[in-house]
């Protein structure tokens, strides 16, 4: 056995003697919260939202703080951003009478408590406060939910679609590119160009062929194991059943109990269909996000076994579930997994008490 420090050389993984992070294939973290800032004040400060319409103006004045978490991981040169922040917007409005005489100046905020990765396919909750809610005030801030919260959620989704392309991260990635060595020797530079030319053009090649399999491959297959203490036809119901999928996910849901009937459910961001049904035994379905690339399905596979009565084991198989979403947020796979084990199997326990 070697003594520490004495590794054998050859699985040593020496630091370059400049430092690269060589086409990032080691973890690269920016800190991003201070770009986040920067950007969603440039995004969201000074925008006329109503200049007279209806006798209204109204417009953002500026953003008061931006707090939270906000960052960017590179890893072999994939983007996978991460960001939980909140916001607080300032705005003023002026309702003015037919004549162009001042009734009313009012002062309001907009708070978005919560933007996050997590939800990158989701608009965030904005909530319009105003100082003055009388009748005028009143007025004033409904023409800013109904006219100035589209407008702020475009600018959000800005930001979204900034940091799922890496935001900060993806400059510096490119400023850090390794420059190619000059070769001095003027004898040899004409055959050291042909020879960077030809391996230019392999390693091109090489390159597209590799982004054609990783678009073949962009895919991944979640597998869970859980068990409940229940009847297995309990479980089975549950499933099925839209009321009870209602009940324990609070949200809407419209559920087919029959073979080829579409299924909806977490308020329409999940869509699918029925593929094969065995009561109390099996469920086979065809399932949709709506964040992900048009045209993309998975398949998801239940199976329930009761090994002794009141004990269920269910079999869960999510195949074809794609590495990221339309936006380029690397986290589908992540946030599918989590969402069959904590929206979905601890509901299920926490509300029915299936759990063992």
């Amino acid at each position: 056995m070697a003594k520490y420090g004495e590794g054998d050389k050859r699985w040593i993984v020496e630091d370059r003697p400049d430092g690269a992070n060589v086409h990032n294939w080691h973890w690269a973290e920016t800190d991003c919260l201070g770009w986040s800032r920067d950007l969603l004040t440039k995004l969201l400060s000074n925008l006329t939202i109503l200049d007279g319409e209806g006798d209204l103006f109204l417009k953002t004045t500026k953003v008061e703080k931006v707090e939270g978490d906000a960052y960017v991981n590179i890893r072999k040169g994939k983007i996978i951003p991460g960001y939980e922040i909140s916001l607080n917007l300032s705005w003023e409005g002026e309702a003015r009478d037919s004549d162009g005489k001042s009734l009313l100046k009012v002062d309001g905020a907009v708070e978005i408590p919560y933007i996050a990765d997590e939800n990158a396919d989701e608009d965030p909750e904005v909530k319009v406060s105003v100082k003055d809610e009388g009748p005028i005030g009143r007025r004033i801030k409904e023409a800013m939910v109904a006219k100035g919260k589209p407008v702020i959620l475009e600018k959000v989704r800005v930001y979204v679609q900034s940091m799922a392309q890496g935001g900060p991260a993806k400059e510096e990635a490119e400023a850090k590119k390794i420059a190619p060595k000059t070769n001095n020797n003027s004898t040899s530079s004409g055959a050291a160009v042909a020879a960077a030319a030809a391996a230019a053009a392999v390693k091109k090649e090489v390159v597209v062929e590799k982004k054609k399999e990783v678009k073949k491959k962009g895919f991944k297959t979640i597998s869970m194991t859980e068990k409940f203490s229940c009847r297995a036809s309990n479980l089975y119901e549950i499933l099925m059943d839209e009321n009870r999928w209602k009940g324990f996910t609070q949200s809407n849901a419209k559920i087919s109990k029959e073979v080829g009937g579409e299924f909806s459910i977490f308020d329409g961001s999940v869509t699918g269909k029925n593929l094969e049904l065995q009561d109390g035994k099996l469920i086979v379905q065809n399932w949709r996000f709506g964040s992900w690339p048009d045209g993309i399905e998975s398949k998801v596979t239940l199976t329930l076994d009761e090994p002794e009565p009141g004990l269920t084991v269910v079999k869960l198989t999510h195949v074809d579930v794609p590495e990221e979403d339309r936006y380029g947020n690397a986290t589908v796979v992540e946030n599918t997994e989590r969402g069959w084990r904590d929206l979905i199997f601890q509901r299920i326990r926490a509300v029915f008490g299936f759990g063992i």
